[in-house]
């Protein structure tokens, strides 16, 4: 169980993080607002608690590995490896340009920290079993995280992975999914629905949790429960909210793929701004 000092570091980071995501998106003048934004608490927790990670070591044989499958939400991957010392912070304000190590979706070649090129939507989880299952033929004690979508479901191949994650029960493994109820094309209950998304896992074997994706203590218990359970993969529902921390793109699938505008991103920071007072003051 973290400590309250724990909890207010991790907010307040998370916080921060947030208003680079903000930062970067307005540069760029392209990408994705709503989910990159939605799991900084989740990416926060990971690099600044929960991970072994050494980022002067970025291919430390003995680190976690984490595994984006959703590569369009990767602003908050950056954000949190130039936080974590992976990079000079001030790389990313290069997102998305030509020839920046910072692209759209994330590049394993061209930026230390990055364990996986990801675009292809559904695929992440594959990449994830074969770390996994490769950690086991090796005795390796490293775990792997794995971070998808909801609305990547919809993909045939990330069902094939959920069913070989669950036949060679890789308890090494612990997926995130982003349960954010928005796609692209709108709510993922509208597009293709998923529920009921427990049942699905638990009949390939998988051991289910549901967290509030927001609450670092959930976040950080629930995998602290993951490694407990040697028998089954995990997968974490985290219910989190698109766009978290700035009023007017949460909830809203339109932010999905929407970079803010000078003015809309001058609200979003001043937001972000009086949060991250509140969470102070809040803490004091």
């Amino acid at each position: 169980m973290p400590t309250d000092e724990q909890i207010k570091r991790l907010e307040v980071k998370a916080n921060e993080i947030r208003k680079d995501i903000i930062k970067m998106l307005l540069k760029a003048g392209s990408g994705h607002s709503a989910g990159p934004l939605g799991m900084a608490d989740i990416f926060t927790a990971l690099y600044f608690h929960i991970m072994t990670l050494d980022s002067q070591k970025p291919l430390w044989p003995e680190r976690d590995r984490l595994i984006l499958s959703n590569g369009h939400i990767c602003p908050v991957l950056y954000a949190c490896l130039a936080h974590a010392g992976y990079f000079p912070k001030e790389w990313l304000w290069k997102l998305r340009r030509l020839g920046s190590p910072l692209q759209g979706h994330p590049e394993r070649v061209r930026l230390a920290g990055v364990e996986t090129t990801s675009g292809p939507l559904g695929s992440g989880l594959a990449q994830a079993c074969g770390y996994a299952y490769a950690a086991r033929m090796d005795n390796s004690r490293f775990r792997v995280f794995c971070i998808c979508s909801d609305g990547e479901h919809d993909s045939g191949n990330h069902w094939e992975a959920v069913m070989f994650a669950g036949k060679n029960n890789l308890s090494n493994l612990t997926l995130f999914v982003d349960r954010n109820n928005i796609q692209i094309d709108g709510h993922t209950e509208d597009v293709m629905p998923l529920e009921p998304l427990e049942d699905k896992y638990k009949a390939f074997n998988w051991h289910v949790l549901h967290i509030d994706g927001h609450n670092f203590a959930e976040i950080i218990n629930s995998v602290s429960h993951a490694r407990a359970v040697y028998e089954n993969p995990t997968v974490i529902i985290a219910h989190t909210i698109p766009g978290k921390g700035v009023s007017f793109m949460e909830n809203l699938p339109e932010w999905h793929g929407k970079a803010p505008n000078q003015e809309e991103a001058r609200l979003a920071l001043h937001e972000l701004r009086t949060l991250g007072g509140k969470i102070k003051s809040e803490h004091e």
